[in-house]
């Protein structure tokens, strides 16, 4: 049986980097204190790293190699529980004022997979693309124990093309950073779009957002079929759940929807 169990890590980041790493020994603890089973998979929101600071502040004097303090920390919380961690960080690019927003898939092995946002949050009054590069137009998958994780981060989830695109590529689950800017009807469409992704792509989706009161928390893993199977509220909180790959088989044979496509 192919199963992963997730772990959705709702914290906050702040604007001092060494903060964060701090932050990071402890939460990477705290989802392995509680009961069984333990996970395999742990997702940090978006840009744990160092938050993005005021609208229109420069980010690009913190931004990281791939083999930067971030980076290294989260190898070694990987090796150290043996577990794939994914996290959002600023990553240094061509352009020193505008890195990129990029997603590090580690385990103990070290860096496995990168994944830089590709829609840039352009809306609801920001203009993230003043300080942030978009990532090459490529759907970023990767294989975790059987189970294909397709990788998103936060404005994303308003694509449903890449989440197409990234199921096309053999995705299972998608994996979905995020830090979620909040305001009104901004937690209903975080919560419609991750079950919608699951729905219409018969496909596990955890979305892991940072908290409230800035942003909107509500992290949660849905099951192929739509179903919330964990979810937090606004606050700080860890959740869990277990992906299993043959329930997703099991609801694309009752739903085979991805088979039915004329498009």
């Amino acid at each position: 049986m192919r199963t992963l169990t997730v772990t959705l890590v709702q914290k906050a980041s702040g604007l001092d980097p060494a903060e964060n790493l701090a932050a990071l020994d402890d939460v990477v603890a705290e989802a392995f204190s509680g009961s069984s089973p333990r996970p395999d998979l742990v997702v940090l929101p978006e840009v744990f790293m160092r938050d993005f600071g005021k609208p229109g502040s420069e980010i690009g004097a913190f931004a990281e190699d791939l083999d930067g303090p971030f980076v290294r920390r989260l190898r070694q919380k990987a090796q150290e529980y043996d577990v794939t961690l994914v996290a959002g960080m600023f990553e240094r690019s061509e352009d020193p004022a505008r890195p990129y927003n990029t997603l590090v898939v580690v385990d103990g092995g070290g860096l496995r997979a990168t994944y830089r946002k590709i829609h840039l949050y352009d809306s609801f009054g920001y203009k993230e693309s003043d300080r942030l590069l978009a990532g090459a137009l490529e759907p970023v998958t990767v294989d975790l124990d059987g189970i294909r994780l397709g990788l998103m981060t936060c404005y994303d989830l308003r694509f449903p093309e890449l989440a197409r695109a990234l199921v096309t590529a053999g995705a299972e689950l998608l994996v979905v950073p995020a830090a979620w800017v909040a305001g009104p009807g901004k937690a209903d469409h975080w919560t419609t779009l991750a079950r919608a992704r699951a729905i219409e792509n018969t496909v596990y989706v955890a979305a892991a957002g940072q908290p409230g009161p800035r942003y909107t928390g509500h992290s949660m893993v849905v099951s192929p079929r739509g179903e919330v199977l964990t979810a937090a509220g606004e606050e700080e909180a860890l959740v869990t759940a277990v992906v299993d790959g043959d329930e997703l088989e099991a609801a694309r044979a009752e739903n085979p929807s991805l088979l039915n496509r004329r498009l």
